[in-house]
């Protein structure tokens, strides 16, 4: 990434080549994924496109903030005579990334997203860092998490969450993606978007914004061909360059 926040170097854009530059072999999601079904009581939901919900910041202000990411693995029937008979089930092989755009009270803006390595730093701007590049599907917990440096906060002024799909079909109606945002001291939120747009392989779910050092989270069902239209709507006006994912 370039020093002034504006251009993302080594990046491809998501729409091209997805099946070249993914190299995954295994399906991933379900691990994290939570039902509201099987919730009770533990997490509060934003299940609507526009549903919102805000924070006050601590006298202290906030500690680590986590935003997690999970999904649902798709699942089809085996074919052959064993397969029907024993009602076996494969994973398809569809490779799902976390990432986010952000924007700093200072005008910085970049993205943090395995794709083109951008990791980004816990204790340097822009404060927010991914957990890594969750490449088996089948962890316990958290699939991919972006973890915020709550102490800087203040110094942050937005960040546009998404999930992305390198490989595999693109059908959101059976991956239903989540974001799982842990404030502390506060009941977990998951934000589920309105699924739908199946051949749009980018899915913008939720916003963070910081309102008077506050955090309000505010749900965005959004679909989109690639990172490049997801960033005209919002107004981050990066530049989307090629490159790869190892």
């Amino acid at each position: 990434m370039a020093d002034d926040g504006l251009s993302i170097g080594s990046l491809n854009e998501a729409t091209r080549g997805r099946a070249t530059f993914s190299g995954h072999g295994d399906s991933k999601g379900a691990s994290g994924y939570v039902s509201p079904e099987d919730a009770a009581g533990r997490y509060d939901f934003l299940g609507r496109s526009g549903d919102a919900i805000s924070f006050n910041p601590p006298k202290d202000g906030f500690a680590e903030i986590d935003i997690a990411a999970a999904w649902d693995n798709i699942y089809v029937q085996e074919k052959g005579l064993m397969g029907k008979l024993f009602k076996k089930k494969r994973a398809l092989n569809v490779d799902v990334d976390l990432g986010c755009l952000y924007e700093l009270q200072n005008g910085k803006r970049g993205a943090v997203q395995a794709f083109g390595e951008l990791f980004g730093e816990w204790d340097r701007p822009p404060f927010l860092c991914l957990s890594g590049d969750e490449r088996t599907g089948d962890t316990e917990g958290k699939d991919e998490y972006i973890r915020v440096n709550g102490k800087k906060w203040p110094e942050i002024k937005r960040i546009l969450v998404y999930v992305y799909i390198y490989q595999g079909i693109a059908d959101w109606s059976q991956l239903r993606p989540q974001v799982q945002v842990q404030i502390p001291n506060e009941t977990p939120l998951i934000v589920t978007p309105d699924v739908g747009k199946e051949e749009l392989d980018l899915c913008v779910i939720a916003m963070l914004e910081n309102v008077r050092d506050g955090i309000k989270l505010t749900n965005h069902t959004e679909y989109y061909p690639g990172h490049a239209e997801m960033d005209r709507a919002f107004g981050f006006g990066l530049e989307w360059d090629d490159g790869k994912k190892r």
